[in-house]
């Protein structure tokens, strides 16, 4: 049975007065974005990625992220602070990403078998994981990188497969990760099959609502690990709240590279 998330009594406010609960401090893996061959660029500009490509490693602030949690109100999807409620909205995932938030849903069907993974990545890659390189429906992130530096790029074929595994490792690390930070769910796969419309789908979208459900169940007084878009979290943060923010570079988009 799925717990719910928003019961008022289950959030960790109401347990900050008791000693198990008053120093908690949620783990979160925090792992560099893959780089790329600038021979992709063009492809790279075509999928609606390469402005959140060029972000590279950023160092996340725990405690920040931990103050702000506790400050989430699942019933209403906005932290309640001291000023009034204020929340992240897809303007900000557009500035500080650079992803497209208009377009189609990011949906469809999960389907979590061997065969439907194994069947996907043959028709895209014409390779696929062996038994050791996935984990139930999840691809090892270091198969990934692997087949990635094997791609071949001297043709419009093999540039569009690296860009789409180059996608594969950023919603592993950045946009769609999860709480073991090694696999990324092969679902995405589908939504990738045509190159030409990856560019369509409202990925920013997807980011968002992937951070607010991470929040939610961050939220709760149960909760160890925190997965999700954190980048996302901390870089509004501290554009919201300059005063916390680390000294910036000159401006530049997104907002996250500064």
């Amino acid at each position: 049975m799925v717990r719910d998330i928003t019961r008022p009594e289950d959030h960790i406010v109401e347990y900050l007065e008791r000693p198990p609960y008053s120093s908690r401090n949620l783990e979160s893996r925090h792992l560099n974005q893959d780089s790329y061959d600038p021979r992709v660029e063009i492809e790279l500009r075509d999928s609606g990625f390469y402005h959140i490509s060029q972000i590279g490693r950023l160092v996340l602030h725990n405690a920040l992220i931990n103050a702000l949690i506790e400050r989430w109100r699942p019933e209403t999807h906005t932290f309640h602070l001291p000023h009034g409620e204020c929340t992240i909205t897809l303007e900000d995932v557009a500035m500080i990403f650079g992803l497209p938030i208009d377009g189609m849903p990011v949906s469809g069907f999960t389907d979590s078998s061997t065969n439907g993974l194994e069947n996907e990545f043959m028709t895209q890659f014409g390779t696929v994981p062996t038994a050791a390189d996935h984990k139930g429906s999840g691809v090892k992130l270091a198969w990934l990188r692997t087949l990635k530096r094997r791609m071949q790029l001297d043709t419009a074929l093999g540039r569009q497969m690296y860009v789409k595994i180059h996608l594969l490792l950023l919603f592993g690390t950045n946009l769609f990760c999860d709480k073991s930070g090694m696999t990324i769910h092969w679902k995405f796969l589908p939504l990738l099959q045509n190159f030409s419309d990856i560019r369509g789908f409202s990925w920013g979208s997807a980011c968002l609502a992937h951070l607010y459900r991470a929040l939610c169940r961050a939220s709760r007084y149960d909760c160890k690990e925190v997965d999700g878009p954190l980048a996302l979290l901390c870089i509004w943060a501290w554009e919201r709240l300059p005063f916390l923010a680390p000294v910036r570079s000159f401006p530049s988009f997104p907002l996250a590279c500064r």
